[in-house]
C-alpha cells in the first residue's frame, strides 16, 4: 500500500469531535505530572491546554523532509541484507504489494503530532487520582530527555538501557534516546545483578535508567565492569545518598536544557530509516542472551502495519484505550504499547508494578480497554480466578454461569463467524455475561490478543464460553513482534492467523502432513544479532529468509498453526520423533489439576512427563505456594481426597494418584501410536515458576533448565530395575 502524504489508513476516518466528552479515565486532558518528576517538568508548555499548532512549535520541529526519504538509494544492491554491527544498515525487504516508503521514528511521530497532538497519550495514576499526558507533551518530554542524553555524552549507536516497570518514563526515555541516535535496550526488572552487565557491556550503554533503588543497586555493583557507562537516571525514588554520575529524572531533565535544539535537530536530520534504533535481548533459554537488533524502519512499518492487520483504529475513527504492565524488554509489549501508540493515536495507562500480583483487574475496570494483550498465563490466571470466584458462589449463581457459558460456547464453536445469535445466547450474554467481563474490566474491549507462548485447548474454550475471542499473533523478537496477525476479520480456532500484508512464508522440509520449519521474509525481519556473526548467519540464510526452527503448517485459507519448536522435538531411541506440546495440551486438559506438564524422551526408550500441580500465587512474590486451587480441591473431592495442600498430594495421596494414572492411560489411547505413550510420570513438589527458572520472563518453559533441574527424577524413570 503507497503511502501518501497523508494516514492512508486501512480504516475510514472519523471525526474525532464525535468521541465522548464524559469525565473518564480515557478521555481526561488533565495537567501532566509523572511521578517524583511532576513539579520539576510543570512548565508552560507541557500544562497549557491549547493545542501545539505546528508554528508554536518550528524552531523544535526541524524535521527530516519527506523528500528526503524519496531519493534515499534503499535497494542498492551493495547493501547486505544483515548485519552484526550496532552502526551498521541493511537493505530493506520492500515486497511491491506494500511498498510504503521507509520512514523513521521522528517522522513517524511528527506525523502523530500533526493529527493527534491534543489527544490523550499517556495516562497513569499519582495519588489515586488519574493524570494524563497529551501527544504534544510526550514529543517535547522525549526530546528534553534526547538532549539530556547527549549532554551526558551518549554516543551514536551506542545504548541506553532501561531498567524498570512500565511508566511515563519508560515511553519518553526510549523515544528520546532514538531522537538522540542512540539504541533503547530494556532490561527484565527481574534480572540479577549479572545478567544486567552482560546486557549492558554487549549493547555499550552510555546510560542506564531505572526505575527504584532495587535496581540501582544491581548497577552499582557492576558499574566497574562497564567501561562505556556514563551515567545512571533514576526517576520513581531518589538515590539514598548523592552519587556522582547517578541524576534523578528532574536533574538529566535540566541537562537537557542545556543542549540546543538545532543540535539535536541535526542528529535528527541524519538518522535513516536502515540504522539500527532498538536493541530487544533474547530471554537466553539456550546460552547467553543475543542481542536482536531492530531498525527504524523494523518499528515504524510493523508498528503500522502489524497493527493494522490486528485491527487496531487510528484516532480519528476510535481512540484504542490500552493497558500497559507486560515487560517492556519484551517485543510484543514495546511493540504494541509504545511504538503501535504513537503510530494510531493510541492512549496508553499504565498499570501499577504489582499488576500481575493481582492489581490488575483494577486497574482494568478503571480503565475500561479497547483493546487487551496478555501472554497466555495471565490469560489462564483470569481463568482460575473466575473459577475460584464461581466455586465460592451460590448454587443458583453458579449454576447460572456455567448454563450462560454452556450455551456461548457451543454457539461460538458451531458458528464461529455468525452475528446472528440465538435468543438463548443472547439472553445468557444479556442476563450473566456482560456483568463477568464489567467486573473484569473487559466491558468495552473488542480485541483480545495473546502471543509469546502457545495457549491450552481448555483456556481458549473458556474465555470462548465468556464471548470473549482469543486473537493470537505470531512471530519473534526477530520479526519485531507480529509477522501472522488474528483480528475479528481473521480467525480461526487454534491458528496464529494470517500473513501480515508485505510480509512473506513458506515452509521448508515440509512431512506427509505438510508440517514444516517456518521460514519468514519482510519488513518484520531483524538487523542481526548484534556481535554475533555466526548466530546471524544460522538465523537468516543467503536469500534473506528468516528460519524460525518453529514448525508449523499452513491451511488452504493461509491460517497459520503452529506445531512446535524443532528443538523441542523429541526423538526417541527408537526413532520416533513426537512433538511434546499436542501431548502435554491432551494431559492438561484430560486432568485439571495439573498446572505445568512437561514431556521427556529425547534419545530415550520410552517417554515419561513431569507434572506439577495447580496452586495459588504469593501474593507479595507470585511464587507458587503449598495451597491447591479451588479448581484443583475441586477435582481432589470428585477423586475422593480430602487433599488441600500439594505437600498432601506428593508422594501420599493415593486417590490422586490413581485419578492421574487413569488420564494419562486415556491421552494414551488416544495418541497416534504406541510410541506416544507415556509410560512413567512424576508429580513434582513446587509448580514451575520464573523465580524457580523453569519459566522466562514471559513464562515460557525452560525445558533445558527442566531437564538439568530435575534430571535425578529423570534418570530414575530410565533407570534398569535389578534383579
Amino acid at each position: 500500500m503507497p503511502r501518501n502524504s497523508g494516514a492512508g489508513y486501512g480504516c475510514p476516518h472519523g471525526d474525532p469531535s464525535m468521541l465522548d466528552s464524559r469525565e473518564t479515565p480515557q478521555e481526561s486532558r488533565q495537567d501532566m505530572t509523572v511521578g517524583t518528576t511532576q513539579e520539576k517538568l510543570k512548565t508552560s508548555s507541557l500544562t497549557d491546554r491549547q493545542p501545539l499548532s505546528k508554528e508554536s512549535l518550528n524552531h523544535a520541529l526541524k524535521l527530516s523532509v519527506p523528500e528526503k526519504v524519496n531519493n534515499a538509494q534503499w535497494d542498492a544492491p551493495e547493501e547486505a541484507l544483515w548485519t552484526t554491527r550496532a552502526d551498521g544498515r541493511v537493505r530493506l525487504r520492500i515486497d511491491p504489494s506494500c511498498p510504503q516508503l521507509p520512514y523513521t521514528v521522528h517522522q513517524m511521530f511528527y506525523e502523530a503530532l500533526d493529527k493527534y497532538g491534543d489527544f490523550s497519550a499517556l495516562g497513569f495514576k499519582c495519588q489515586d487520582k488519574w493524570e494524563h499526558i497529551s501527544y504534544s507533551q510526550y514529543y517535547l518530554l522525549a526530546r528534553r530527555a534526547a538532549k539530556g542524553f547527549l549532554k551526558l555524552g551518549l554516543e551514536r549507536a551506542h545504548s541506553v538501557a532501561i531498567l524498570g516497570f512500565n511508566s511515563p518514563e519508560w515511553f519518553f526515555s526510549a523515544v528520546g534516546t532514538v531522537f538522540a541516535g542512540g539504541i533503547v535496550t530494556g532490561i527484565y526488572t527481574t534480572s540479577s545483578p549479572e545478567a544486567c552487565q552482560y546486557i549492558a557491556y554487549d549493547c555499550c550503554a552510555n546510560v542506564i535508567v531505572v526505575d527504584t533503588q532495587k535496581q540501582l543497586e544491581k548497577i552499582l555493583k557492576v558499574w566497574k565492569q562497564l567501561p562505556h557507562l556514563k551515567a545512571v537516571v533514576i526517576y520513581k525514588e531518589p538515590p539514598p545518598n548523592k552519587m556522582a554520575n547517578v541524576y534523578t529524572m528532574e536533574e538529566f531533565m535540566e541537562l537537557g536544557n542545556e543542549v540546543p535544539e538545532e543540535a539535536l535537530d541535526a542528529i535528527i536530520d541524519t538518522q535513516q530509516p536502515n540504522q539500527c534504533c532498538v536493541l530487544v535481548y533474547t530471554s537466553g533459554t539456550t546460552g547467553n542472551p543475543k542481542g536482536v537488533m531492530l531498525s527504524q524502519d523494523n518499528i515504524t512499518w510493523t508498528a503500522r502495519y502489524g497493527s493494522q492487520a490486528g485491527d487496531i483504529r487510528p484516532a480519528e475513527v476510535q481512540q484504542e484505550v490500552v493497558v500497559s504492565y507486560l515487560p517492556l524488554s519484551h517485543i510484543a509489549a514495546q511493540i504494541y504499547d509504545l511504538w503501535t501508540g504513537i503510530q494510531w493515536g493510541a492512549q496508553v495507562c499504565f498499570a501499577e508494578p504489582d499488576a500481575l500480583k493481582g492489581s490488575l483487574v483494577n486497574t482494568l475496570r478503571e480503565v475500561e480497554p479497547t483493546s487487551h494483550m496478555g501472554v497466555p498465563r495471565v490469560w489462564e490466571k483470569i481463568m482460575e480466578r473466575i473459577q475460584e470466584v464461581a466455586a465460592q458462589s451460590g448454587f443458583i449463581r453458579r449454576k447460572m454461569l456455567l448454563w450462560a457459558m454452556s450455551v456461548t460456547l457451543e454457539q461460538n464453536l458451531t458458528c464461529p463467524g455468525s452475528d446472528l445469535k440465538p435468543f438463548t445466547t443472547r439472553l445468557a450474554d444479556y442476563l450473566v455475561l456482560a456483568k463477568v467481563r464489567q467486573a473484569l474490566g473487559f466491558a468495552k474491549c473488542q480485541k483480545n490478543f495473546y502471543g509469546a507462548a502457545p495457549m491450552t485447548a481448555e483456556t481458549q474454550h473458556f474465555f470462548l464460553g465468556l464471548n470473549i475471542r482469543l486473537y493470537a499473533g505470531y512471530g519473534l523478537s526477530e520479526t519485531s513482534g507480529p509477522h501472522f496477525m488474528s483480528s475479528p476479520c481473521n480467525y480461526r480456532l487454534y491458528s496464529s492467523g494470517k500473513l501480515v500484508p508485505g510480509c512473506r512464508v513458506k515452509l521448508v522440509n515440509q512431512d506427509t502432513e505438510g508440517i514444516g520449519e517456518i521460514c519468514l521474509w519482510g519488513r518484520t525481519i531483524f538487523m542481526g544479532y548484534l556481535n554475533m556473526e555466526d548466530k546471524t548467519c544460522e538465523a537468516i540464510d543467503e536469500e534473506g529468509w528468516l528460519h524460525t526452527g518453529d514448525a508449523g503448517r499452513l491451511d488452504a485459507d493461509g491460517f497459520l498453526y503452529i506445531t512446535g519448536r524443532l528443538k523441542e522435538l523429541i526423538i526417541t531411541a527408537g526413532g520416533e520423533n513426537v512433538p511434546p506440546v499436542p501431548i502435554e495440551e491432551a494431559v492438561k486438559m484430560e486432568l485439571p489439576i495439573i498446572s505445568n506438564a512437561m514431556l521427556i524422551g529425547d534419545q530415550r526408550k520410552f517417554l515419561s512427563m513431569l507434572l506439577t500441580l495447580k496452586c495459588t500465587l504469593d501474593p507479595d512474590t507470585s511464587d507458587p505456594t503449598d495451597n491447591l486451587t479451588e479448581q484443583a480441591v475441586e477435582f481432589c473431592q470428585r477423586v475422593g481426597s480430602r487433599a488441600t495442600t500439594v505437600s498432601e498430594i506428593v508422594g501420599k495421596d493415593e486417590a490422586v494418584y490413581q485419578a492421574i494414572e487413569e488420564g494419562i492411560r486415556r491421552v494414551n489411547m488416544n495418541a497416534a501410536a504406541r510410541p506416544y505413550h507415556i509410560q512413567k510420570w512424576a508429580i513434582l513438589e513446587r509448580d514451575f515458576s520464573i523465580s524457580g527458572g523453569e519459566l522466562g520472563p514471559t513464562m515460557k518453559l525452560k525445558r533445558l533448565t527442566v531437564l538439568e533441574k530435575y534430571k535425578d527424577i529423570i534418570d530414575s524413570f530410565y533407570r534398569e530395575q535389578k534383579m
